[in-house]
C-alpha cells in the first residue's frame, strides 16, 4: 500500500478554525460538514467526465489526509467512484483512527470487487469499508454485492430519492444524507466530491448544512471541457441574477506551490 505522508504540526494549526472539534460528540443533531475539492484555475476538477486527474501537490495532498483524519466520515458520488477507484482512507503517519467511506449511489452502479482499492484498503486494515446509500429498495439489491460488501463490514442502506421537477432520476435530500449519517453515529463528515455532489451541497437551500469549506487551488488551467465547480444559477425576488454563494471568514494558506481557501459559505 502507499506510503505514509507526514503533515506539519505548525501547518494543522493553521486549519484548526475550519475544522471538526476535538470533543465533537456522536449525539449531535447533526454532523460537522467540511465541504473540501481541489480544482484547477479554471474552476474544474478534472479534464473530462470519468478522466482521472490530479490536481493537489504534495502539500496539499498530505493536507487533505490530514482533514480525512479529523473527520468520522468521507463522502464521495458514484462518478468519483467509478472514475477513480479511490482508496478512501487516511494515510497520515500515526492516526489513530479511519474515517468511514460513505458513498451516493441512487442506482447501485459501482459492483464491488475485491480488487477495489477501498476494499484492498479494508482487508489490509488501513481503511474502513464503505457504507452505500441507494434509492433502491433492499430487495433490489444484488446479493453479491451485499455478499462482499458485508464481508469487509460495510452496508448498503436505502434512501428514498427526491424526485426531480423534469422527471428525471431522483436525487437525494442533503437532509436525508446526514440524518443517516448521525444515525450511523458519525459526528462529522468530509464531502470530498465529484462536481455533481459539490454543486447540489452548493445549492442556497443547504448552505446552513456546511460548517467549513476547504478548497485546493492548483496553478494549472485545465482548458474547456472540464468537470467544473459550478452550481445552478441563483436569483433575487425580482428574477434578477445574484451570487450562489459566497465564503465568509476566508483564510488563505499557500501548501507548496498550491493555494488552500478556507471559509464559511455565508447563511441566506
Amino acid at each position: 500500500m502507499s506510503e505514509a505522508l507526514e503533515f506539519a504540526s505548525s501547518s494543522a494549526a493553521l486549519l484548526e478554525p475550519y475544522v471538526p472539534p476535538a470533543s465533537s460528540q456522536s449525539t449531535a443533531a447533526k454532523p460537522f460538514v467540511t465541504l473540501t475539492f481541489a480544482t484547477s484555475l479554471d474552476s474544474s476538477l478534472s479534464l473530462a467526465p470519468g478522466v482521472r486527474t490530479r490536481l493537489s501537490g504534495p502539500g496539499s495532498k498530505a493536507m487533505t489526509h490530514y482533514l480525512r483524519s479529523r473527520h468520522s466520515a468521507i463522502l464521495v458520488g458514484i462518478n468519483t467512484m467509478l472514475a477513480d477507484d479511490p482508496g478512501l482512507n487516511c494515510r497520515i503517519a500515526g492516526a489513530s483512527s479511519q474515517p468511514r467511506p460513505i458513498i451516493i449511489d441512487p442506482h447501485l452502479r459501482w459492483v464491488p470487487k475485491h480488487s477495489d482499492k477501498v476494499l484492498q484498503i479494508c482487508r489490509a486494515g488501513q481503511g474502513l469499508a464503505p457504507i452505500v446509500l441507494t434509492g433502491l429498495q433492499p430487495e433490489e439489491w444484488p446479493e453479491g454485492s451485499i455478499s462482499i460488501l458485508t464481508e469487509h463490514g460495510g452496508k448498503f442502506i436505502h434512501v428514498e430519492p427526491k424526485k426531480t421537477a423534469s422527471g428525471g432520476r431522483g436525487r437525494f435530500d442533503w437532509h436525508d444524507i446526514l440524518h443517516v449519517v448521525s444515525q450511523e453515529g458519525l459526528s462529522s463528515l468530509m464531502v470530498e466530491g465529484g462536481a455533481q455532489i459539490i454543486n447540489s451541497l452548493l445549492d442556497s437551500q443547504y448552505h446552513s448544512l456546511v460548517d467549513s469549506v476547504i478548497v485546493t487551488i492548483a496553478p494549472t488551467w485545465l482548458g474547456e471541457g472540464g468537470v467544473v465547480v459550478s452550481p445552478a444559477r441563483a436569483h433575487d425576488e425580482q428574477g434578477v441574477p445574484i451570487p450562489a454563494a459566497r465564503l465568509s471568514d476566508v483564510k488563505w494558506h499557500p501548501f507548496g506551490e498550491d493555494v488552500v481557501l478556507c471559509g464559511r459559505l455565508d447563511k441566506k
